[in-house]
């Protein structure tokens, strides 16, 4: 009998599953928020995923459910786990992507290496935390941000009031110091739930306002230390925390040679989409390989290196479509992938992989392939 995969959410991480899940024999099934979502192909019903009876209905014709994101409550999640539902990663392991204190104490824990930290509810407190950490720190909040959203650097407690004073009881925020990175970093890895584990190669991501903007895979210049450091926190990491399915490390690599954990998301990754064109097996195929309970795939890559760069806003006049034709015809060796959304600026409206036995190579004709769809 075919196995069937819920997906919760319907963006372009879900979208991508598509092809995979049809290659895997996988029967693909998907909850979207509304119509005309990104993976609009595999959308079998539309609704909210906060609430629980829509969720219910939608995972009574799945044999096991996953996500295109993070946001789906933790009450809905446990509620669905106490129905005796598959979910992967389950509401254990996602409660550390959903809130970064959480993940923030968990982490310490485990002795993974990160940014000195501190929850802080008042203004009083943050200030004693900047103070003592050359007076400068990020202030997060600790659900719901992503994309530089819910980020702020501050040099004052003041400059983090409105914030403080929109707290609840009990609530707070998370102020981190403000790391001397040198460079962005990720490290991604898939375990299943019968244990198997494989790390793909840790890569180097550039970021934009608070946007990723470019991936290089592998980190040039990685020495043989920071790839065992990454790989091993990686695997630490979702072991220790029962992840299920792919998971992303954000790092940073710092400018006195640490690697610290920067964010995680439990999920397929846009560090990862490199590897659709530039690995044996993809994180989507991956993902849903995972979450199968199916033997996972070759991380190896296929060229030495691999580029993605994302098409983010699109073509202030025209469409994504009709700007296909230059691009492959000047550019055929790369590899374009469009996520069905109208351009809006900042939007990720999709990226381009490159592969090649060259570095410059596989920038220059990645940005430039990528421009055709600005």
């Amino acid at each position: 009998m075919t196995l069937r995969v819920g997906v919760i959410g319907g963006g372009q991480l879900a979208r991508m599953m598509i092809a995979p899940a049809v290659e895997l024999g996988l029967d693909l099934r998907v909850l979207a928020e509304a119509e005309g979502m990104s993976a609009a192909l595999a959308a079998t019903a539309t609704g909210d995923y906060r609430d629980l009876e829509t969720v219910r209905a939608f995972v009574a014709d799945v044999d096991v459910v996953t996500f295109d994101h993070e946001h789906v409550p933790q009450e809905v999640l446990r509620a669905l786990v106490a129905d005796g539902v598959s979910v992967h990663p389950g509401p254990d392991a996602l409660q550390f992507a959903q809130d970064k204190i959480v993940m923030r104490k968990r982490l310490t824990e485990l002795g993974v290496p990160q940014p000195e930290w501190a929850a802080v509810s008042t203004l009083a407190e943050l200030q004693e935390f900047l103070d003592a950490h050359t007076g400068a720190g990020v202030v997060k909040t600790p659900r719901g941000g992503y994309d530089g959203k819910g980020v702020r650097v501050v040099r004052s407690a003041e400059e983090a009031r409105d914030w403080l004073d929109a707290l609840t009881d009990g609530d707070a925020l998370l102020v981190e110091e403000l790391v001397p990175f040198v460079r962005e970093l990720a490290q991604q890895v898939a375990r299943r739930p019968s244990g198997e584990v494989v790390a793909y190669p840790v890569v180097e991501t550039v970021q934009r306002d608070g946007v990723c903007a470019e991936v290089i895979a592998p980190a040039p210049g990685a020495s043989a230390r920071l790839v065992e450091v990454a790989e091993d926190i990686g695997r630490t990491i979702a072991e220790g925390l029962g992840v299920t399915g792919m998971l992303a490390v954000e790092l940073f690599e710092t400018d006195d040679e640490r690697i610290l954990v920067n964010e995680l998301a439990m999920r397929p990754h846009n560090s990862g989409h490199w590897s659709q064109d530039g690995a044996v097996t993809g994180q989507f195929e991956q993902h849903l390989r995972a979450v199968a309970d199916l033997p996972l795939g070759s991380t190896a890559p296929r060229a030495p290196w691999s580029v993605m760069v994302n098409i983010l806003g699109g073509p202030v006049d025209g469409t994504l479509e009709s700007r296909f034709g230059s691009a492959l015809a000047a550019h055929p060796q790369a590899k374009v992938h469009t996520y069905g959304k109208s351009p809006r600026p900042g939007r990720k409206v999709g990226h381009v992989n490159v592969a090649s036995d060259d570095l410059d190579d596989a920038v220059y004709v990645a940005r430039a392939a990528a421009a055709h769809f600005l």
